[in-house]
């Protein structure tokens, strides 16, 4: 697995990062506890030995499970989240500062270890703006905590004022249908030499290619309440514009929309969600060995291509 750097925190992080989102079972129903396990220890065997898990996933069962099954592995990366209280029903978000210094030292415990990058889960700008956020991450850093702090944010002016706050990292959704937001900070994480991770770069499963459009999701799945009808068809529709990206060793529609978020050089890492074995197994071989992922040729076609089918560019 190839390393690329975090910005300026001297971290070497594997190009894919496996996210534990879907696994916890919050996001699209649950999985069996056995296999959470296997996919996590196929992810080490395989070289993507980073990890993006939150406190909340699972109320904190994920990174309980992560501090058990990387005990024995003390240089892979965790990337963890704090900021949602789910003690509280409906849950609330909270970045006071008791809140967060009472949220990192349960994340450590439970991962048995110091947290290589504490990011605030989807801060607001309001959030973002109160001295004690910074003050208090810094301090997490300075006490061993943590190695370095970020943010997870959900849009590119949240992403620049957490740069501004601080942040070492930022984690931001990034794929083909949805690029606009990584392209707003790019020239002030370049500045700060800010490190970047990207999420969602299959677009929660849509850029695989493999449902019809009127595919429905069950209960407990996020994407049943996420696209609207007229919505979803549409997203459907505008696939056409990554198939001829299907040629040579690109064989897929995924591995296509993954190739693209790796060939992106302003990102260390891209996250990837799979929920069994077998699918991180493909989505490996769908990476490819080394770049270019996408040939620039390639890629500024696709890109005319999303823009003809109405995706922004």
């Amino acid at each position: 697995m190839r390393l690329r750097t975090l910005g300026k925190t001297g971290i070497e992080i594997p190009e894919l990062c496996l996210g534990t989102w879907g696994l916890s079972g919050d996001g699209y129903g649950p999985v069996e506890e056995a296999e959470q396990d296997q996919v996590i220890e196929r992810a080490i065997g395989l070289g993507v030995t980073a990890f993006d898990t939150a406190d909340a996933y699972g109320d904190g069962a994920m990174e309980s499970r992560l501090g058990r099954l990387l005990k024995s592995h003390p240089n892979a990366l965790v990337l963890t989240k704090i900021g949602t209280d789910r003690s509280q029903t409906p849950p609330v978000k909270r970045f006071d500062a008791e809140h967060l210094r009472a949220a990192a030292g349960k994340s450590k415990e439970r991962l048995g270890r110091r947290i290589d990058v504490l990011l605030l889960h989807n801060p607001s700008s309001v959030a973002l703006n109160k001295p004690h956020v910074a003050e208090t991450l810094n301090a997490l850093v300075e006490d061993g905590t943590a190695r370095t702090w970020g943010a997870s944010v959900g849009d590119a002016e949240t992403g620049k004022l957490a740069i501004e706050k601080g942040a070492q990292v930022l984690e931001l959704a990034y794929s083909a249908f949805h690029h606009q937001d990584l392209e707003g900070v790019v020239e002030l994480a370049r500045e700060k030499q800010v490190g970047l991770v990207g999420r969602s770069v299959l677009a929660h499963g849509l850029l695989c290619g493999q449902w019809p459009n009127t595919k429905q999701f069950p209960s407990g799945d996020h994407r049943r309440d996420r696209w609207t009808g007229d919505d979803f068809r549409k997203r459907i529709s505008q696939l056409s514009a990554l198939r001829p990206s299907v040629m040579g060793d690109v064989t897929s529609l995924r591995a296509a929309a993954l190739r693209y978020a790796l060939s992106q050089t302003a990102l260390s890492s891209v996250v990837i969600g799979p929920r069994s074995a077998v699918q991180l197994d493909q989505l490996v071989r769908d990476a490819g060995k080394e770049p270019p992922y996408l040939t620039d040729d390639s890629k500024h076609a696709l890109e005319a291509r999303l823009s003809n089918v109405g995706i922004r560019p």
